[in-house]
């Protein structure tokens, strides 16, 4: 044989073991592939499958050769699939992974009572010798699991993004309902114990005894048709057997089939609490359980997915729900320090501002949230008042414990009637001081810093028409004079309670009866700067005119100029200026000797009189004397005497030149001094001595209605 025939020998042994090769593959693709596999002609019609196929209940082929795709495999997405095969068929290229949603119909053969799955589809075409395009090969394989594991993937992915976003109870209860419909379930309830709204947690004994649950989240796939079967707020109240009171109680998930007849009507006379039961024929139960206690309860129904639910839905539902009980604990938990804050700072600031001849005042609180801000109205010697607005830099229970004790330090410091300047100096000092006690213990929970508070303190005087003011970094007053447009009061600002040095100046301004003095926070209005001419100017038509109620005044400003959703409390105080003229002050200037005292007791017996107070002739005349004979003795230069007729009070005052602060004594017996300012204290309601420019003022106040 020569070397040409041993070649054509070689090649059709070759071409021999090929077709061998190629049978033997086709024999195995046919017979002993574990995976389905359909031959479609170029018509995407069946001509063909392997054994696995025959078996593959799915898309069964006995009886549909020769049948279009859309016939014998009507449960796909035609639409879809053909479109891909197609492509496959003229681009030549091969597609694998594609998965698709298959729906058995009912009444069709094999197929009635399947649940839905997906198929992962694989084609790549088929040529003959010539290389001509004969049809296609179609592998199937059931990817439902592997589905369904990416779908509770992307469930939990959601869930961490989409759950606990606010601090808010209803609104997380609802996040859950949305995220798990329709991904896991067709119909989401969420119900949260009635206690849990108001910010409590019921302990686990109390469970059986008035079990009382309001829905808090509700998502479903039906349609509503603009009336939805179950109620944000609806109760239920599961009777003894229920199995959702044994979900709470053993505080365990469980899977469930259907609904039971007899649990079925025993909850339904209640309400519509429970409608999602009457269809469904697949549900589950899950506590919502966080930090030991329990605070409702989750229930999951399937009505138009096919499949029930399974282990594994079972189990990303608990996932689901711990993580949302967290989210509704932490809402809990918040919405029970806001109660307890909002309590706390209803009770702190004051509720009832009696009158007062120096000032008429009106306020507006808008508690928007537990910022703390606060106003107060403190009243003075002299017929003074003093008006106080402050915003703490915390929130919450932090805020009110802030402005509760700061509160209670600026009205005993005013008491002392220290100037604006002094006041805010010495609470400065006392912020840092306790803010540094606390700074030693950071393990402490409470956190109630109180450095940053920012505070405006002004006191008005009804017989000279001045106010004094200070700031501790809060804007100025708003200022309108009668008849003058509105203007911020120009003053300097000092630093904020606790922070930076204590420099705080005060300035003194002219206020003529009928100004109207507007403080606020400035979180109230929507531009409080000092520069702000249209500020100003939307100021001035909200003030004047002047001589209208506050009432209405404070109606237009938070109407007109208040912000629409303030990220604090919003505190309006507004003040309209009263004066005392000579029929009610009366003032005389005494020389610095002993008969000064005699020259006192009759002019203040004259004015009492004409005042028509003789009744109180007797005992105010003796504290005249007293304070008087104190001031000729302890000072060298003239003595003031002031009488100021208050609404209710008397006022005495006694002006010298002395800066030494009188000391109450107990005299004995056999004491022929240190009397009188024992007496004054025994016979008037109030006493006490401030600072002047030059010297001390010793003042006290007799009530109009005491016998002589």
């Amino acid at each position: 044989m020569n070397a040409s025939q041993d070649m054509t020998a070689g090649r059709d042994r070759g071409q021999d073991r090929g077709r061998d090769l190629d049978g033997a593959v086709l024999d195995a693709l046919f017979a002993d592939s574990p995976h389905p596999v359909y031959v479609l002609d170029t018509d995407l019609r069946l001509v063909g499958f392997n054994d696995a196929a025959g078996h593959f209940r799915h898309l069964p082929p006995t009886g549909a050769l020769g049948m279009p795709l859309r016939q014998w495999a009507p449960g796909l997405h035609h639409e879809q699939v053909e479109a891909m095969l197609r492509e496959v068929l003229t681009t030549g290229e091969p597609r694998s992974d594609f998965e698709v949603e298959h729906h058995p119909v009912p009444d069709a053969a094999h197929g009635a009572g399947l649940p839905h799955t997906v198929l992962s589809l694989a084609a790549f075409r088929l040529r003959d010798s010539v290389r001509g395009v004969k049809g296609l090969a179609l592998s199937v394989m059931d990817a439902t699991d592997r589905y369904r594991a990416q779908v509770r993937l992307e469930v939990l992915r959601q869930a961490s993004a989409r759950i606990g976003t606010t601090l808010d109870i209803v609104h997380t209860a609802q996040e859950l309902a949305d995220v798990c419909v329709p991904d896991l379930a067709d119909t989401v309830v969420v119900d949260v114990l009635d206690a849990v709204l108001r910010g409590d947690v019921p302990p686990l004994e109390s469970l059986g005894h008035d079990l009382l649950l309001r829905c808090a989240g509700y998502s479903s796939v039906r349609p509503t048709n603009g009336h939805r079967p179950i109620e944000v707020g609806s109760v239920l109240e599961p009777g003894l057997s229920s199995r959702y009171k044994q979900v709470l109680t053993e505080r365990r998930p469980v899977l469930l089939g259907g609904p039971d007849g007899h649990e079925e009507a025993e909850t339904h006379g209640k309400g519509n609490a429970l409608v999602p039961e009457r269809d469904a024929h697949s549900r589950m139960a899950v506590p919502l359980a966080a930090r030991g206690g329990i605070l409702g309860l989750a229930r999951f129904y399937r009505q138009r997915t096919a499949a029930p639910f399974t282990e594994d839905d079972l189990r990303l539902a608990d996932e689901l729900t711990r993580h949302t009980a967290l989210c509704l604990d932490n809402a809990r938990l918040y919405t029970r320090e806001r109660s307890v804050a909002r309590i706390l700072q209803l009770s702190l600031r004051p509720v009832h501002v009696p009158g007062h001849s120096a000032v008429e005042t009106a306020h507006s609180y808008l508690p928007s949230s537990t910022s703390g801000d606060w106003f107060d109205i403190i009243p003075l010697s002299g017929a003074r008042i003093g008006l106080v607005v402050g915003e703490p830099p915390t929130r919450g229970i932090r805020a009110a414990v802030t402005m509760g004790g700061l509160r209670a330090a600026i009205g005993a410091l005013a008491t002392l009637d220290l100037p604006p300047e002094e006041l805010l100096e010495r609470v400065h000092d006392l912020v840092s001081r306790l803010d540094a006690e606390e700074s030693r213990h950071p393990d402490d929970t409470l956190d109630s810093r109180r450095a940053g508070t920012c505070c405006l303190y002004a006191v008005y005087d009804p017989v000279s028409h001045r106010c004094t003011l200070a700031s501790a970094g809060h804007p100025p007053p708003a200022v309108a004079r009668p008849g003058k447009p509105v203007v911020f009061a120009d003053m300097p600002i000092g630093p904020p309670l606790g922070r930076g040095a204590p420099r705080y100046h005060s300035v003194r301004i002219e206020l003529p009866v009928g100004t109207l003095v507007m403080l606020c926070n400035p979180v109230l209005l929507r531009d409080a700067s000092p520069d702000s001419q249209e500020q100003l100017a939307r100021l001035g038509e909200a003030l004047h005119p002047e001589n209208r109620p506050l009432p209405d005044i404070i109606k237009t400003i938070l109407s007109d100029l208040a912000r629409p959703h303030p990220t604090g409390d919003g505190v309006l105080l507004l003040a309209r200026t009263l004066g005392l003229g000579s029929d009610r002050v009366a003032s005389w200037s005494l020389p610095n000797k002993p008969e000064a005292v005699g020259e006192a007791r009759g002019r203040a017996e004259d004015r009492l009189d004409h005042w028509g107070l003789s009744q109180l002739a007797f005992t105010a005349t003796l504290v005249v004397s007293e304070l008087v004979t104190n001031a000729v003795r302890y000072s060298e230069g003239p003595i003031r005497l002031r009488l100021v007729r208050d609404h209710a009070a008397l006022i005495i005052e006694v002006t010298d030149d002395s800066s030494t602060a009188p000391q109450l004594r107990h005299a004995e017996d056999d004491d022929e001094h240190g009397r009188g300012l024992s007496i004054t204290s025994q016979l008037t309601e109030h006493w006490g001595t401030r600072r002047e420019h030059r010297g001390k003022t010793i003042w006290a106040e007799l009530s109009q209605h005491a016998a002589a």
